[in-house]
């Protein structure tokens, strides 16, 4: 099971990464900010100097359609934010 499940790439974040070389990511919601900071090092080769998390909870949603009213809750996640270390950066678009 990866502790990682996918960066965070949207405008907000880039303006984190371009003025303060921090970067988003989604992450496992049982993990902890050392298994988060391990498991990037490993896979981007790069330092990290501190680990900020948040927990989204899910939303209670619901719409009308022919059936009636359908009900139901948005998933709950992990978000992490990654501070590097002087010099250091990650370049999500290498793989494209």
């Amino acid at each position: 099971m990866s502790v990682i499940v996918k960066p965070v790439v949207t405008e907000k974040m880039t303006n984190l990464t371009e003025k303060l070389n921090r970067y988003g990511f989604i992450v496992d919601y049982k993990s902890n900010k050392i298994q988060v900071k391990k498991a990037v090092e490993e896979m981007y080769g790069v330092t990290v100097d501190s680990v900020n998390t948040m927990n989204y909870y899910g939303k209670a949603k619901s719409r009308f359609t022919k059936a009636g009213l359908v009900s139901g809750r948005t998933n709950k996640f992990k978000k992490a934010i990654i501070t590097l270390a002087e010099g250091d950066s990650i370049d999500f678009y290498s793989n494209i």
